[in-house]
């Protein structure tokens, strides 16, 4: 979609489909819906018809691949900011069929797959586990959503990085790393640490944006500290206060890591 993009934690973006529909608190104020509306297209919620592309979109990010090889430098792709790559409807199959053939013909670009549906990893992502250069990742705006959606991030098929996205961070939220996990999980998830690589957090940015307290956001840092977990910290929300740039923030706010890539292996380890 994008060679250059805003995401400053990845290099570029990449959208096999536009459109989805909302499922939880972080959604409502959507960006991706928003700028869905804006260029005319109708492609969210049940009834909103889900955007395909050309063959000329599907060949960029061949071009990425070329290049990334010629440099001998990685990119990063965030594959899905204007849809949800394991939204479960039928009509999406084939095109998560060809996404599944790019990301495996690229091998020098690591797709970052982030979603709000993690339970549909498994069945919907036959290479995960097979593709050194899948990340997934899954969305957690309150501790509800991360208690549930880190257990099936933490249950899908291995891939080089698993993430977290606390964005927009509605609330404080333990991210359970040092082995205190919720008590429905049983036992079997202590040193959940090692296998979780990498934790981003940022707040709302558009008008009408819910506040993120800089103490959340503090908290998350500390705890991947402790944990020797990747943090990035991406803004700390409010708008425009979220064009200011890192260094105009509070100086224990300015972190920008990227986790160690390696499949199968723990944060650093």
């Amino acid at each position: 979609m994008a060679e250059r993009t805003g995401i400053e934690w990845c290099d570029a973006t990449f959208n096999p489909w536009w459109g989805c529909m909302k499922v939880s608190p972080g959604c409502a104020n959507c960006y991706a819906e928003n700028s869905a509306h804006r260029w005319g297209h109708e492609v969210w919620g049940p009834a909103g018809e889900r955007r395909f592309f050309p063959d000329r979109h599907w060949a960029e990010p061949m071009a990425w691949w070329r290049r990334a090889v010629r440099d001998g430098v990685r990119r990063r792709v965030f594959c899905g900011s204007m849809c949800d790559i394991f939204e479960d409807l039928r009509v999406l199959d084939s095109q998560r069929t060809r996404l599944w053939e790019l990301i495996e013909a690229t091998p020098d670009l690591d797709w970052l797959l982030l979603t709000k549906r993690p339970e549909n990893i498994a069945r919907m992502c036959p290479i995960a586990g097979v593709a050194e250069n899948i990340w997934l990742g899954t969305s957690a705006e309150d501790q509800e959503r991360y208690d549930e959606r880190l257990e099936e991030l933490l249950c899908a098929p291995p891939a080089s990085v698993k993430f977290i996205s606390a964005e927009p961070l509605l609330g404080p939220i333990d991210l359970c790393l040092l082995g205190t996990v919720p008590a429905a999980w049983g036992m079997g998830y202590k040193g959940i640490y090692q296998l979780l690589d990498w934790v981003i957090v940022g707040g709302e940015s558009q008008d009408g944006c819910r506040p993120m307290e800089l103490s959340w956001a503090r908290e998350v840092v500390k705890q991947c500290r402790q944990a020797n977990v990747a943090c990035f910290v991406k803004q700390l929300g409010g708008h425009p206060d979220k064009r200011d740039e890192p260094q105009a923030w509070p100086e224990d706010l300015r972190v920008r890591e990227f986790p160690v890539v390696g499949l199968g292996q723990p944060m650093n380890g």
